[in-house]
C-alpha cells in the first residue's frame, strides 16, 4: 500500500459518523447491509449517507453491488487488511516479542 492510499483510507475514517458506518459493516459481514437500513440504524439522512458512503468507497473501503432495487454495501476487507499490515509494516523495529499482543488482539476476530 502506499501511504497516499492510507491517507485516504485514514481521512475517510476520521469523521465519527462514516467511522461509525465503517464499524456497523464490519460487524455485518459477509453480508453486507442495504443504504436505506444502514440509514435506520444510525439515523442518518439518506442523501448525507450517500456522500458518507461515497467517500468510504473512493477511499477503497467500500465496495457497493446492486440487489433489486437495494444497494448492498460491504467492506472491503483485503482493503482494511493491507491497511492494518501498512500499519504495523515496521512494528516495533522488527520485535517480534513487542508486536505479539498486536496481533493476539487481532486473532480471535478473524
Amino acid at each position: 500500500m502506499e501511504s497516499n492510499q492510507a491517507i485516504a483510507a485514514l481521512g475517510a475514517l476520521a469523521l465519527e459518523k462514516r467511522l461509525d458506518i465503517f464499524r456497523l459493516l464490519v460487524r455485518a459481514e459477509p453480508e453486507g447491509l442495504p443504504a436505506g437500513d444502514i440509514a435506520r440504524a444510525l439515523n442518518v439522512q439518506p442523501n448525507t449517507l450517500s456522500t458518507h458512503l461515497a467517500i468510504l468507497s473512493r477511499a477503497g473501503l467500500l465496495q457497493s453491488e446492486r440487489d433489486g432495487r437495494s444497494i448492498i454495501y460491504r467492506v472491503q476487507l483485503d482493503h482494511l487488511r493491507t491497511l492494518v499490515l501498512f500499519l504495523l509494516q515496521d512494528c516495533c523495529g522488527g520485535n517480534a516479542e513487542l508486536c505479539a499482543p498486536i496481533l493476539a488482539e487481532l486473532s480471535p476476530c478473524c
